[in-house]
């Protein structure tokens, strides 16, 4: 990417995240920004979780005001997919607005799921995770809404659908704006390497629509691809040929990539009736792969029999999908080309610490500070990063470390690569390196308790075995659960997993102990993680009751978690007044 594109793509960001701030806390004026932003939430209980900050930060003045905050969940019942998702959101907004929405301006953000490859984001969910910018800091969804913050003012009445884990910067030429005027779908899209293509959608082009090569441009798709392999790219006539400095990718071929699209009124309101044709849904759709494959005059039906990609596979997907394409079939697909645009996806813990601590390149472009609204952090720890926490002036944060809505005490240190969330570590306590850590508030048995769960920073939480029989399969922290039971001098029958026993994993396993106090629970889990690490042995209390990282969630005490952060920002804020 040239020096004149990245200079161009940190004015126009920085210019967005300006006017965003000008924005914040103010009462917005009629087409000045969106008439209703809509977060999608997993189930009853995320809802009222997103709810509640969300009502929070409208009090703190950290979103604009005068703009309707909804969040819809979906139905009790099968996972429904975020296709599933956009449909059921749809409709409870016509029931909520009724005719007026057909002059509405909507952004739709996808934010429910459990978060299970950034445990740290699951009992608030991504869209509050903390980014180390802005004051009051950033969380995502104020990132979200900085980035798209020029649409509102140049699109017609309709939907905005985009996801809560990814962040899309770009650059437009001086005078022109991104339009969102045409009926249909209009997608955006990104350049990208061909290796990137295959985990994304695809657009395939019409070449005889399109006109030059600058920073934006606007034509139509002849179809969409989801998740192809390089063959198919080329077969389909995906693959584009650099042409020439104004490109944000390198490579000489390239594809078009997805990630966010807008939905105009009329084309809403078709897709409601796709929801009235399909009745209740018993399989997980996507807003993606089966509402866009539908689009475009090459599109063909021969892509709903496919499920190579589809995480489970519900009886009825195939019949969906077919319904799906029947009824949109023959709607347009616009694309907006953004040539010189970035797209960053920070949805695991790995690319979390990433983005965050060693991505200089994103660090520019969005000015990502080391130390983001903390006190007493050592401004010589580099590469690290620090929000929302109190430190004591004796702590060190190693290189490429995360710490997050925390209390360190005196001599604390933190190893390289590892994630410290939520916690309370008591003084003179080191946390190694690449390891998760996150303390969750919880209620049990009538009362607020503790619990602090820990990981290899990369452990695959969603790895499963068919029985506990066969757990050895297993990894934490690079060892087999039964070594690491052993070292906590756990029977192998003793462990117990929650929830469905025939999906035994990380997730459901029974591992964490439950405790009074927020610094005992850290310490206490911290001893844990130390003997399987250096091969000793520290069992869990004695007694004491241990829960899954599932059941954590199911019992989360969210008002007391916000409380305790309560307490930091009123510390953080009080600390700056003195210094």
């Amino acid at each position: 990417m040239s020096q004149d594109c990245i200079r161009k793509l940190q004015r126009a960001t920085g210019e967005k995240l300006g006017k965003l701030n000008s924005l914040r806390g103010r009462e917005v004026q009629p087409g000045e920004f969106w008439d209703v932003v809509v977060v999608t939430a997993a189930d009853g209980g995320q809802k009222e979780a997103y709810e509640l900050q969300i009502s929070e930060k409208v009090d703190r003045r950290e979103l604009p005001a005068g703009v309707h905050y909804k969040v819809f969940s979906d139905p009790p019942g099968s996972k429904i997919g975020n296709g599933g998702s956009t449909l059921f959101a749809l409709q409870q907004l016509h029931d909520s607005y009724g005719k007026t929405l057909s002059r509405m301006r909507i952004i739709l953000i996808h934010a429910g799921g459990f978060s299970q490859r950034l445990p740290s984001a699951s009992a608030t969910g991504k869209i509050f995770m903390a980014l180390p910018l802005g004051d009051p800091i950033y969380q995502m969804l104020e990132l979200k809404l900085a980035m798209y913050v020029d649409f509102p003012s140049h699109m017609k009445p309709g939907v905005l659908v985009t996801c809560a884990d990814d962040i899309e910067l770009y650059s437009i030429a001086e005078g022109e704006s991104v339009q969102f005027d045409k009926p249909g779908f209009t997608a955006l899209a990104h350049p990208s390497p061909l290796s990137v293509g295959t985990g994304h959608g695809v657009f395939v082009l019409d070449p005889h629509k399109r006109s030059s090569h600058s920073e934006m441009e606007t034509t139509s798709c002849l179809r969409f691809l989801h998740k192809p392999n390089i063959d198919k790219m080329r077969d389909s006539g995906a693959v584009c040929k650099r042409q020439t400095g104004l490109f944000s990718v390198s490579d000489t071929e390239f594809v078009y990539t997805d990630s966010t699209y807008y939905v105009d009124f009329d084309t809403a309101k078709s897709l409601l009736k796709v929801l009235n044709e399909l009745g209740p849904l018993d399989c997980e759709i996507d807003a993606y792969g089966d509402f866009l494959q539908a689009l475009g005059p090459k599109a063909t039906i021969e892509y709903t029999e496919n499920t190579a990609n589809v995480t489970k596979e519900g009886s009825s997907l195939v019949e969906v999908r077919q319904k799906i394409f029947r009824l949109l079939k023959g709607t347009p697909l616009n694309v907006i080309l953004l040539n010189n645009s970035k797209f960053y996806h920070i949805g695991t813990t790995s690319e979390y610490l990433f983005h965050l601590t060693e991505d200089e390149v994103l660090r520019s472009e969005l000015g990502l500070l080391s130390s983001a609204f903390s006190v007493n952090t050592n401004e010589n720890s580099s590469g690290s990063c620090v929000m929302y926490s109190v430190l004591d002036p004796s702590c060190s944060v190693g290189a490429g470390s995360v710490v997050e809505y925390s209390r360190l005490g005196a001599g604390v240190s933190v190893g390289r690569g590892s994630i410290v969330s939520s916690c309370r570590v008591s003084p003179g306590l080191s946390v190694p390196d690449g390891v998760f850590t996150h303390s969750l508030c919880v209620n049990h048995r009538g009362h607020t308790r503790f619990v602090t769960i820990f990981f290899g920073i990369n452990d695959n939480l969603k790895h499963s075995v068919d029985a506990p029989a066969y757990m050895a399969e297993l990894r934490f922290c690079g060892f087999s659960l039964p070594e690491c039971l052993s070292r906590w001098e756990m029977e192998d029958e003793v462990l117990r997993f929650s929830g469905d026993t025939s999906c035994c994993n990380l997730w459901n396993a029974r591992l964490f102990p439950v405790c009074s106090d927020q610094e005992i629970s850290y310490s206490t889990s911290l001893k844990m993680l130390e003997a399987v690490l250096s091969g000793s042995s520290s069992p869990p209390p004695k007694d004491a009751k241990l829960l899954s990282m599932q059941e954590c969630l199911q019992c989360k005490n969210l008002e007391e978690m916000l409380k305790l952060r309560k307490g930091l920002y009123d510390d953080i804020a009080q600390g700056k007044l003195i210094n």
